[in-house]
């Protein structure tokens, strides 16, 4: 067990990407960092960098031009890494599951580690399935808890 792959578990930094949602979920999803919540306490980081980034959070659904846009971040990332969709939109397309343009959920074009349920879904929720996705990602790299 090394340094960095027991950082990665203490410490993980996330990517956040809107697909192109009514942005409900986005609003939860920085509720999170909010001082009421406060997931920064536990050691989760928000990155702009795809290639610093351990976890991805997606949230709404995945259309035509986002699509090659979120394949792109996914692939710049370092492995292991983990993919969490946040909403009922980044899991099924959600309301916009009917248009011409919405390609369905983010499992479409990405493989997808935990799924966050709601519309909008809860900071509570988002943080359960961040802690899922780390549970993963520790059994991933082989670090034990």
């Amino acid at each position: 067990m090394g340094i960095i792959q027991t950082s990665q578990i203490k410490s993980p930094w996330i990517l956040h990407f809107c697909n192109s949602s009514c942005n409900g979920c986005d609003i939860e999803v920085l509720a999170s960092l909010t001082p009421l919540y406060d997931v920064e306490r536990f050691g989760i980081v928000n990155m702009g960098n795809p290639k610093h980034a351990d976890v991805m959070v997606v949230t709404g659904p995945v259309n035509y031009r986002t699509a090659r846009v979120l394949k792109n971040l996914y692939d710049q990332m370092a492995d292991p890494k983990m993919v969490i969709a946040v909403g009922a939109c980044a899991a099924t397309g959600g309301v916009f599951h009917n248009c011409y343009n919405i390609l369905g959920g983010v499992d479409k074009v990405l493989p997808v580690d935990v799924y966050v349920p709601g519309c909008a879904a809860r900071p509570e929720a988002i943080i359960d399935g961040v802690v899922l996705a780390l549970q993963k990602l520790s059994k991933a790299v082989g670090v034990a808890k």
